[in-house]
């Protein structure tokens, strides 16, 4: 009890040191505002062997795909935030705070999810118009996946910032690793009209089953395997991954 409570309470300031600074949200979604826009509607000629026979079809299977790459890249730069907070002192004086080491990173992280979950949302409303359609129960399902895709990016995020612990060096291995990753996720384009051998390959990448589950919740099947398989993967990874950040904070404020 004493670690949710902590946790909430460290939520609730990170947020409101979020809305401080207001501004955040219009650069957060500009450059998906911009693939909405611009770019879906090339897409409907090059999506017709996945059944896209109008620019509803192409939002269908589109939008999802953005909305796991917003959560991906939102997460995975989310350790420099991190890192901010070291370089100024703030784990210093956690350590004689009677506050839960955990509850410390758990609170940021829920704060980072939040935030990409409000990203998500007005980027959802805002494909509505355009034909987007997806059964109530099947959305919701799907914010939570995104949610758990989300908090996997930034567990790892801070795995990879509590260990190199310098921020150039954070930017150039997010940056290399980032871009492939999502590509190898079908986040662009469905890697079903991809060659064999990338398919393949991406069945290594859990962001993969992630865009795979969240697609075929879009299109309005609860009960495909898919779903379910993609969820199974990215929940799995995300425990193990919250877990090693954990400890990997507790050390570090220890």
């Amino acid at each position: 009890m004493k670690l949710l409570r902590d946790t909430w309470l460290l939520f609730q300031r990170q947020i409101l040191l979020m809305w401080r600074t207001p501004m955040w949200l219009f650069f957060a979604i500009a450059q998906p505002v911009t693939y909405l826009f611009l770019f879906t509607p090339f897409l409907q000629k090059a999506l017709v062997p996945m059944g896209a026979a109008s620019m509803k079809d192409v939002y269908n299977i589109y939008v999802p795909g953005l909305l796991v790459v917003m959560c991906f890249y939102t997460g995975l730069f989310a350790g420099f935030g991190l890192l901010a907070e070291v370089r100024m002192g703030i784990l210093e004086r956690a350590r004689v705070t009677p506050v839960s080491r955990s509850a410390l990173l758990l609170g940021r992280a829920a704060r980072d999810v939040a935030s990409m979950l409000v990203q998500c949302a007005l980027i959802t409303v805002m494909s509505f118009p355009f034909g987007l359609t997806v059964p109530l129960p099947n959305l919701l399902f799907a914010y939570v996946l995104l949610t758990v895709i989300g908090l996997m990016a930034t567990a790892i995020s801070y795995d990879i910032a509590l260990t190199i612990k310098n921020e150039g060096a954070l930017g150039s291995l997010l940056n290399t690793i980032g871009q492939p990753i999502a590509l190898l996720a079908g986040v662009l384009l469905p890697l079903a009209i991809a060659p064999v051998w990338i398919q393949k390959l991406a069945l290594l990448n859990p962001f993969s089953w992630a865009t795979n589950s969240v697609r075929a919740l879009f299109w309005g099947s609860l009960s495909d395997p898919v779903v379910w398989q993609g969820t199974a993967v990215v929940t799995v990874l995300a425990v193990i991954t919250v877990i090693l950040s954990t400890r990997l904070y507790s050390r570090n404020v220890s």
